[in-house]
């Protein structure tokens, strides 16, 4: 046997370890891919790695959104990785989505991710209405102050049930913008009244005038009630 064919030999010998070693890394996700019906190719997971892409993070959600019924390519998962989104909330809030009946696309799912806002708790949110209180735990002051017309304060305090928009959620107002509007809805109406009995011996009157004000106009959210938690009398 030639020498330059023994060269031949040692290189290509070396060069196919080299490759099954660089591939042998990803062998295990490439069969777990395979054997859960959801498969990538092993190409592609080396690839993955060359495009600063955690091949797992890609699989692993796949995996999950095909099992949940959701078939999602491993490009458009790739490009919302190296856009800095959060795969895995994505993948898990159309999952949630989908269970719900809730239309949640791909394409809006992302850019809710990207906004900054959590997708995620947005479609619990959507499915699990929650409750706000106004004036908020953080807020300086526990009461919304207001005049009646024969000049008795009365001190407010409301809780307001809000399920999240999912379609107003990108540029939609946060939490904050339903707090100050149903404040200011509440001192006004109070400061409209005649009298603060009036006030009292119906505070549903608050509720109903204030939601009937469509204060969620433009937010992220959908205002599903409006209770007076507490009305007294101040100065």
């Amino acid at each position: 046997m030639s020498p330059w064919l023994i060269a031949v030999i040692v290189v290509t010998g070396i060069f196919l370890l080299i490759v099954l070693a660089v591939l042998g890394r990803f062998v295990g996700l490439w069969v777990q891919s395979i054997v859960s019906g959801a498969p990538v190719g092993l190409i592609d997971l080396f690839m993955m790695r060359l495009r600063k892409v955690q091949p797992a993070v890609i699989v692993l959600n796949r995996i999950s959104a095909k099992k949940a019924g959701l078939e999602l390519p491993t490009a458009p998962l790739e490009a919302h990785y190296l856009a800095g989104g959060n795969i895995e909330r994505v993948v898990r809030a159309m999952i949630a989505a989908g269970k719900a009946k809730i239309e949640l696309p791909w394409d809006r799912a992302t850019a809710i991710d990207l906004a900054g806002r959590d997708i995620l708790e947005a479609v619990r949110t959507s499915v699990d209405p929650k409750v706000i209180d106004c004036p908020s735990a953080s807020s300086t002051r526990s009461t919304i102050d207001a005049v009646a017309g024969d000049g008795i304060q009365l001190r407010a305090r409301a809780r307001v049930t809000v399920r999240t928009n999912i379609s107003r959620l990108v540029g939609g107002a946060t939490e904050e913008t339903i707090i100050a509007r149903v404040g200011e809805g509440i001192i006004s109406t109070i400061g409209s009244a005649e009298s603060h009995k009036k006030v009292l011996e119906n505070p549903d009157r608050i509720s109903k005038t204030v939601l009937d004000k469509g204060l969620d106009s433009g937010t992220a959210f959908e205002i599903l009630s409006i209770d007076i938690a507490d009305v007294d009398v101040g100065a």
